[in-house]
């Protein structure tokens, strides 16, 4: 197969290019001028980017599946990818950029029902620590959250994570105060939560209590960027069709309830905006519990006065219409049945 593709490459064999890679990334560390084995490597993953994607013709790119299950297959069978994550941070950028492409697309590859990207990480899971831990080091933090997201696409390797320490230490991470190491963090987290319906709606099923008190940390984090993403990301996963059972409990406590009561009146107007969307479901659930019901009947009057004003300005005919309902449904609530 490979040979065939010689003739369409202007790099070498795509296997050999593999091959040669592996051999000076097991050089790299040992070497005494680690540099030029850093140029040689540079040479190297240029041209197997080139290899797989293809090299830009007019403007276009024009990838080459070949090429790329070759270098695929390769890189499993010489345990190139544990290389690539072990020593990024030996490289320089332009590498890194390279070296992310090529790892992003040996994870992603299909070959007739086989994922061999997905099956060795799988099989090779430190690398997913390895990529996680890439996080304390602002040098190399975002390809490694770039290449942990490649990895996380996959429902396998999510549900890997899931149940991993790797998944409560995110939390951790998430108040880093390298804003931007934080905040990619924050877009792995989302896509953990978010890309996998099924899935974590399972898991939330199951981990409920553990999972919520430690996201009811980031709800009240003295980090105003935590506060807000968490809060944003909390509205869309309770509103997801997916995850109705798990809205609904969390609708049914009342201490949820006036967390969502004191966001509602944070000096952001974003924060405001954004507990609005969790505070409407506690309102709008037909089947609420008793301690919200009295809660929200002990505070009727509070809220219609602080509802009337809220966000006049904002123009979102949607919004406007949601804020109606949820005035009128506090307006017409009742005691509590005692029982």
């Amino acid at each position: 197969m490979a040979g065939r593709l010689l003739g369409r490459l202007r790099t070498k064999d795509p296997a050999q290019l593999v091959q040669q890679a592996h051999q000076a990334f097991t050089r790299l560390p040992y070497e005494a001028n680690p540099e030029r084995v850093a140029d040689e490597l540079a040479k190297l993953l240029h041209s197997m980017k080139d290899a797989m994607f293809g090299e830009e013709e007019a403007g276009q790119q024009h990838s080459n599946k070949d090429a790329a299950l070759i270098i695929a297959y390769e890189a499993v069978s010489t345990g190139l990818l544990t290389d690539m994550v072990s020593y990024l941070g030996m490289l320089e950028f332009e590498s890194r950029k390279d070296l992310v492409a090529i790892f992003g697309a040996i994870v992603r590859i299909e070959h007739n029902g086989d994922f061999p990207g997905l099956r060795y990480i799988l099989e090779n899971d430190q690398i997913l620590v390895t990529l996680f831990d890439g996080y304390d080091d602002p040098e190399i933090a975002l390809q490694c959250g770039a290449m942990f997201r490649d990895c996380i696409r996959q429902d396998p390797i999510a549900q890997l994570v899931l149940d991993s320490a790797i998944f409560t230490d995110m939390f951790g991470k998430l108040e880093l105060t390298n804003f931007e190491v934080a905040s990619d963090v924050f877009a792995t987290f989302k896509d953990l939560m978010t890309r996998h319906k099924p899935l974590i709606a399972h898991f939330l099923a199951d981990n409920y209590a553990e999972f919520f008190k430690l996201f009811t940390e980031l709800l009240r984090s003295d980090n105003y960027v935590t506060r807000r993403q968490s809060l944003k990301l909390l509205g869309e996963l309770l509103l997801d069709r997916s995850n109705v059972k798990i809205m609904m409990q969390y609708v049914a406590d009342v201490d949820n309830l006036c967390l969502m009561m004191n966001l509602l009146k944070d000096p952001s107007r974003s924060i405001q905006f954004e507990a609005f969307h969790v505070f409407k479901v506690f309102v709008a659930n037909p089947n609420k519990t008793k301690p919200v019901i009295e809660i929200l009947y002990n505070n009727k009057e509070k809220l219609l006065k602080y509802l009337n004003d809220f966000h006049n300005d904002r123009d979102d005919e949607q919004f406007k219409e949601e804020k109606a309902v949820i005035i009128k449904e506090i307006s017409l609530l009742q005691p509590a049945p005692s029982q």
